[in-house]
C-alpha cells in the first residue's frame, strides 16, 4: 500500500485538482493542511525545499507539485492500481 501525504491550502486550485485525481484513482491519502499552520508549512518546506503547494510526497519521497503528480500518473501510478 502506498503512503501518500499531500501538503495543502483551502482555496489552492492546484490541491483541489491533485486531490481530485489521488480520489478519482481510488487513492488514500494523508492531507496536511498548511492554512494557519505555521509548524506544517515549515515542516513541508524542510521535506520539499519549496515554499509553493501542493507538495506531494510518495512513500516519503518528494514527487513535487499538481503538475509532477500527473506526469508520475502517466508513468507509474497505474501500476499501484
Amino acid at each position: 500500500m502506498l503512503k501518500i501525504e499531500i501538503y495543502t491550502k483551502k482555496t489552492c486550485g492546484y490541491c483541489i485538482k491533485a486531490k481530485q485525481l489521488l480520489n478519482k484513482k481510488g487513492f488514500i491519502f494523508k492531507e496536511i493542511s498548511i492554512d494557519e499552520n505555521t509548524i506544517k508549512r515549515e515542516e513541508m518546506i524542510k521535506r520539499s525545499g519549496l515554499k509553493s503547494v501542493p507538495q506531494i510526497f510518495i512513500n516519503d519521497k518528494h514527487i513535487g507539485g499538481c503538475d509532477d503528480l500527473f506526469e508520475f500518473d502517466r508513468k507509474k501510478l497505474r501500476k499501484f492500481l
